[in-house]
């Protein structure tokens, strides 16, 4: 019986100092988790500075390389001798016409503005659409096809004739408002 009592004290005792241990190397992994945790968080953040220096690196040389280009293309286009295709003269003192486009030229009289000769885009375009919004307006009209060509035809001309009128501002027959 003694040798049973002994076997119980001594596993007790056992185990007890296991679950001591046990206590121990539990904390121990605990802070050693944390540790670990922020090293790698150190690691990291190491490789995020580490792919900026990068990123850095790699702007800078993109710029340097535009740069060398840009100075290549003036090199390059400076040894080549340039050809002009097209000259224009324009004379101070007299009012020209200057290929169709509107000039203002000054004299000793005052300021004159040459007019495009031709019909204007807004004056084609108005014509345009007056014909086709007629021929349509009488094809969609069925019951009464001359009151259908006369309401398309007014259509047509209004559109033609804003059409037109923008087409004359960006060529710069008008001057925009």
């Amino acid at each position: 019986m003694k040798n049973i009592v002994l076997a119980g004290v001594i596993s007790i005792f056992t185990l007890t100092a296991c679950k001591k241990d046990d206590n121990k190397v539990a904390e121990k992994t605990l802070e050693q988790q944390k540790l670990e945790f922020q090293a790698r968080q150190l690691d990291i953040e190491k490789q995020k500075l580490a792919i900026e220096r990068e990123r850095f690196a790699y702007e800078a040389q993109k710029k340097s390389d535009s740069i060398a280009e840009v100075e290549k293309a003036k090199t390059a286009a400076a040894a080549k001798p340039q050809v002009i295709r097209e000259t224009k003269t324009i004379y101070r003192d007299a009012p020209s016409s200057n290929n169709g486009s509107q000039a203002s030229n000054s004299s000793s009289q005052g300021t004159t503005t040459a007019q495009k000769k031709g019909i204007s885009e807004a004056a084609k375009g108005t014509a345009i659409g007056v014909v086709s919004g007629a021929a349509l307006g009488a094809i969609v009209n069925k019951k009464n096809r001359g009151g259908g060509a006369v309401v398309g035809g007014i259509i047509g001309g209004a559109t033609g004739y804003t059409l037109g009128r923008s087409q004359d501002r960006k060529s710069g027959r008008v001057q925009p408002k």
